[in-house]
């Protein structure tokens, strides 16, 4: 089975029909079983999408209404063009750049979605506050794993760190990790470098980070420089080259035979501000 996670910047990307079709183009040729995708955005005000995007959605309760530009319709659609079944589910979570309803989304690839989950991890439920935080979760038909798509805060914010966070997400969990397996897949604003931080605190809760784990693995890097909400971190300090802050976690310890990079610029184009990851097991 392969899981490949992508902060995906979506409709916020320079020259983003372009990258679309790349990132649709490469996910057709790897085929992972299940795409866990963050800041997947509509245009607040664009029209409603026609029936041709709404094939194969799994709705999520709560969510707002599908739109024309959302990104996971027209990811989805544009697998279904090339020739793939897949089912997709998407959720609003706030307000981004003043103009998009951002969320969260998760692609499955030749498997049905069979359940949908969803929940806060923000004290914050307000939908115009940018710092508001939720989590979507779905099983598939033949699995009984649940697989999360995650978008966490930063470590430091006075507001909304991530170590609340954290305790909010495991509380939720943990009725699903004591009977299921659960990965966890996406941006943790936590470099795997840091100390004392973000990733000690997943790994001391008993999580299995897949990149360590992993038998065939390439340097992991998934961010370079200075991206959107890293400016004031390293305000007063030195940026470094690159991070590993995108992550595949797991509930329980699984063999995985390969985790790597894409959409580094290296084999694939790069088609966000952050790199994916796909794992094997």
């Amino acid at each position: 089975m392969k899981l490949l996670t992508l902060n995906t910047h979506s409709l916020q990307e320079e020259h983003y029909s372009q990258k679309l079709t790349q990132f649709i183009d490469v996910i057709a040729k790897e085929q992972p079983d299940i795409l866990a995708l963050q800041e997947v955005n509509q245009t607040m005000d664009a029209s409603p999408a026609p029936q041709e995007l709404l094939t194969g959605l799994a709705p999520c309760p709560g969510s707002l209404p599908i739109r024309r530009d959302n990104h996971a319709a027209r990811t989805a659609l544009g697998l279904r063009k090339l020739g793939l079944s897949c089912s997709y589910t998407w959720i609003s979570s706030k307000i981004g750049y003043d103009r998009y309803d951002e969320g969260l989304a998760l692609v499955c690839l030749n498997r049905r979605i069979q359940a949908v989950d969803s929940f806060y991890i923000s004290g914050c439920e307000d939908y115009h506050n940018w710092k508001t935080r939720r989590v979507l979760g779905v099983q598939v038909e033949g699995c009984e794993d649940w697989f999360y798509t995650v978008h966490m805060g930063w470590w430091q914010d006075e507001e909304e760190p991530f170590a609340c966070q954290w305790e909010r997400l495991s509380a939720a969990l943990l009725p699903k990790t004591a009977s299921s397996r659960v990965w966890l897949m996406g941006d943790f604003n936590s470099p795997a470098e840091g100390r004392g931080q973000g990733y000690d605190l997943v790994l001391k809760s008993g999580w299995t980070d897949t990149y360590e784990a992993a038998g065939e693995k390439d340097g992991g890097i998934t961010v370079e420089g200075c991206i959107d909400g890293w400016r004031s971190y390293f305000a007063q300090g030195e940026v470094p080259d690159g991070m590993r802050i995108d992550y595949i976690w797991c509930s329980r310890p699984s063999p995985v035979r390969r985790s790597r990079v894409l959409f580094n610029g290296t084999v694939e184009p790069k088609v966000s501000d952050h790199f994916g990851v796909l794992i094997e097991f």
